[in-house]
């Protein structure tokens, strides 16, 4: 890779730096030191003997001022290309980073380009490859395609299960990694519902609190995403039809068991449906099933109808058109 224009300057002055040291080595000798044989060419030793004339003396005053300033000078030289070579480093590893930032949004670009083909399968063979990294935008988008795949027909049950937990571990990351995230709050949520089918009502009711706390926390980063919005109406919906025995278990473990209304999640559904029109299938059918629920057979239909033409992307879209034409038959 052709290192930036910015090293090259560095580059070129550390060699002509070192360059500027050979003569100045051969100058001093081996030892590094002017005091020998870098300037007379033999030994200079101290030895008692008269009294040097003030010329003489003059002319020792003069080479040991010479001999002091060397390691002044090759200090300062040390210095310089210790300056340089930090320099480089930072320009190197500046560099790197860019680099790896670069690979990572041209993953994020092949994933989201899999995920909007519904090319399922192979966005989980792409993503998984990189299941060991500290992105957060890689991570929720792996924890998403784990759950998909979980969601497939033809995956088994055993298999399923080890996805949904699977997709819990990377969601969980994720958020770990950057709380600021709306998607990673969100698929955190979703995560935590889907492992609630695997652990029993009591763990499922008590992770309600949690679950709805991520979404409202989703909704709050991102207010123009209507999916976090629809999910939280699927929270109400929930809660809404929630049988008896389970609302009577709910009151026995906890003191303010979640609860909701029709009404509420109707008001989260067209909410959704305002910030992005007919974005989701399953909205505009929870629209016409919400209103069966408030007995309004006419909205009913209305939502109903628009949910069994809506074009069929996904096994999810394929069966919204079944339970929506089903639904459409009975009124």
């Amino acid at each position: 890779m052709a290192l930036p224009s910015r090293l090259c300057p560095l580059l070129r002055l550390r060699r002509g730096a070192a360059q500027s040291v050979c003569p100045l080595a051969r100058a001093w000798g081996s030892r590094g030191h002017c005091g020998a044989r870098g300037f007379l060419g033999s030994e200079v030793t101290r030895r008692p003997g008269p009294a040097l004339s003030p010329g003489g003396a003059s002319a020792v005053s003069h080479l040991q001022v010479i001999g002091n300033t060397i390691p002044f000078k090759r200090g300062l030289l040390f210095s310089a290309l210790s300056y340089l070579g930090f320099e480089t480093y930072q320009v190197i590893s500046q560099a790197a980073v860019v680099h790896a930032t670069a690979k990572v949004e041209e993953i994020l670009e092949q994933a989201d380009y899999l995920y909007e083909s519904g090319e399922t399968e192979k966005l989980y063979q792409l993503l998984t490859q990189y299941k060991e990294s500290e992105d957060a935008e890689l991570l929720w988008r792996l924890a998403r395609t784990s759950r998909d795949i979980a969601q497939l027909s033809r995956t088994s049950e055993e298999e399923k299960k080890a996805l949904v937990y699977e997709a819990l571990e990377y969601a969980k990351r994720a958020l770990e990694k950057n709380e600021s995230s709306f998607a990673a709050h969100k698929w955190y949520a979703i995560c935590i519902s889907d492992v609630g089918d695997y652990e029993g009502i009591k763990v499922k009711i008590a992770n309600a609190y949690i679950i709805k706390e991520h979404f409202e926390k989703a909704i709050e980063l991102n207010p123009k995403d209507a999916t976090s919005i629809h999910l939280m109406g699927i929270w109400c919906y929930t809660f809404a039809e929630m049988p008896w025995y389970q609302r009577r278990i709910a009151k026995v473990l906890f003191a303010n068991p979640p609860s909701s209304t029709y009404e509420e999640a109707l008001k989260y559904f067209h909410r959704a449906e305002q910030v992005d029109p007919n974005f989701y299938s399953k909205n505009l059918l929870l629209l016409g099933k919400t209103y069966l629920k408030l007995n309004n057979k006419k909205l009913a239909a209305f939502w109903l109808v628009k949910a069994k033409g809506y074009p069929a992307h996904t096994e999810e879209d394929k069966q919204i058109q079944t339970e929506a034409a089903q639904l459409l038959t009975g009124l």
